[in-house]
């Protein structure tokens, strides 16, 4: 159990090391070279993340389940793959008080930072407002159980076993994947290249790049990986001893450098320095370093499937020393190296190609659509622009009109051609010709309207009043009597 644990555990620590192709460790860096006892690293180094996003919570857990004592003893012998399916029943009962508190301690912990986290992301998006399910949310992690946010549980451990392990499967899945994506690229780009040289430029470029492929796969053989005969290479070039001494056990404990009992994977992973050295070189044009370190993976998980027999991601001694009992181990195979096999088919790179143009013209088409937005936003920027200067110049106007005492013109007076306030002061008063009529008058003819007076202006001054009455037109209705007729004075006091 302990061993499954620490593999997972290391498992992880290796493949987070090779996450990125990009940091190809050096192949000058010869990665054989035996340590000194008092130079043996004990444990992986605390720098290095997992890369999962419970990387904290796995390693404290493991941590503090080695160090029970009585909990190591009662799972020694416990099935692997028992415990990766899950069947754990009550061995967590040995778990001494201190050890159980610390992993509930634990536990509570975790559930707080994915809480702390689910929250920030709602903040993030939007949804201050919004209740948080916590309960729904914790639902996507699966390597504990939310349900009870407060102990660890043996449901717990299985969770957390499995969890790692299913990532882990996924990872090496996901690793294959990406570098078959990473070589219909490559080939993607350079046929793209060539589209652009004309024929003469393409026949030269053709080939360099056959020149290039030859002379990557002008090298020497390959040992299989794992096999005698790679191991006694190792033995010889990088240990410095004699092949025909060559004894495993001793070889074991050469290369096991942080003394565990067991080959880890990137003990593993370090015993093909040579062999890689023999097909890939960091000065060459045609030695591509991203190709090498997926053949050193694929070294190293081939080795795993042949020797790993209780699939605990760890080589023991006794697993090593059988498989060098094997035929396969003695008279292997031959290795196939990455350009002999290819990492995709003509199919494959045939939809990956259809992939891309679907890509290209879903972008091409955003870019056209997002073009049209900006050109939209660019007329109604225009548009607004214009409005905006032209009522500036309505106000200038109107402010130059109330400097200079002058009545707007029509367009800017109010409703009822009331002048708006702020205009209206300090106005000189409108001429009585000048001034509607009150209602009811505005029939009179236009050579009356001249001489007629209102009612309201009779109170102008003497003058007004000593206008004869016969010189003033008779309002509507009051029209001069027949010349026959007696003329009266006409008492405006007196008329209905």
């Amino acid at each position: 159990m302990m061993s499954y644990l620490k593999g997972l555990l290391i498992s992880c620590l290796v493949l987070a090391s090779v996450m990125s192709w990009a940091k190809a460790v050096p192949i000058s860096i010869d990665k054989t070279r035996v340590k000194l006892p008092e130079e043996t690293v004990k444990e992986p180094p605390p720098s290095v993340d997992t890369g999962l996003h419970y990387d904290r919570y796995l390693r404290e857990v493991i941590d503090f389940l080695e160090k029970d004592q009585h909990f190591r003893e009662k799972l020694h012998n416990t099935d692997m793959e028992d415990i990766k399916q899950g069947k754990l029943a009550k061995e967590l009962d040995f778990v001494s008080h201190h050890v159980r508190t610390k992993l509930d301690e634990l536990k509570r912990q975790e559930v707080s930072r994915l809480r702390t986290l689910i929250k920030a992301k709602q903040d993030i998006e939007g949804g201050n407002d919004i209740a948080v399910d916590h309960q729904a949310l914790l639902k996507q992690f699966e390597y504990l159980n939310h349900m009870n946010p407060h102990t660890f549980e043996v449901e717990d451990l299985d969770r957390l076993i499995k969890s790692a392990t299913k990532d882990l499967e996924n990872y090496d899945k996901e690793r294959h994947e990406e570098f078959k994506r990473y070589e219909m690229m490559k080939e993607h780009e350079r046929q793209e290249h060539l589209k652009t040289l004309d024929k003469e430029g393409r026949k030269k470029e053709e080939e360099h790049y056959e020149e290039m492929k030859k002379k990557h796969a002008d090298h020497p053989k390959v040992n299989h990986p794992g096999s005698k005969d790679q191991l006694k290479e190792v033995w010889e070039e990088a240990d410095g001893l004699d092949p025909e001494d060559f004894d495993p056990k001793t070889f074991f404990s050469l290369h096991d450098t942080n003394g565990d009992g067991f080959f880890d994977e990137q003990e593993l992973e370090a015993l093909f320095t040579k062999e890689l050295e023999k097909i890939y070189d960091p000065t060459n044009e045609e030695d591509d370093m991203i190709e090498m370190e997926e053949e050193r993976l694929r070294m190293r998980e081939h080795v795993m499937n042949e020797v790993d027999s209780n699939k605990d991601r760890l080589v023991s001694l006794d697993e090593f020393l059988v498989a060098t009992k094997k035929k396969e181990f003695l008279e292997p195979d031959s290795w196939e190296t990455l350009e002999q096999n290819q990492a995709y088919t003509e199919e494959e790179m045939r939809e990956f190609e259809e992939q891309l143009a679907r890509q290209e013209e879903d972008l091409n088409l955003k870019a056209v659509d997002l073009q049209k937005q900006r050109e939209d936003l660019e007329r109604q920027q225009e548009q607004l622009n214009a409005q905006k200067i032209e009522l500036q110049q309505a106000v200038e106007h109107m402010e130059q009109l109330k400097t200079q005492n002058v009545p707007p013109p029509p367009e800017m007076q109010l409703e009822g051609n009331a002048i708006p306030e702020s205009l209206g002061h300090d106005q000189p008063p409108v001429a009585p010709e000048h001034q509607p009529l009150p209602p009811g008058h505005q029939d009179i003819p236009l050579e009356q309207q001249q001489h007629y007076v209102p009612q309201n202006q009779q109170d102008l001054g003497q003058e007004h009043q000593n206008i004869p009455q016969e010189n003033q037109p008779l309002p509507p209705g009051h029209n001069s009597p027949p010349h026959d007729s007696p003329q009266m004075p006409l008492d405006h006091n007196n008329v209905p």
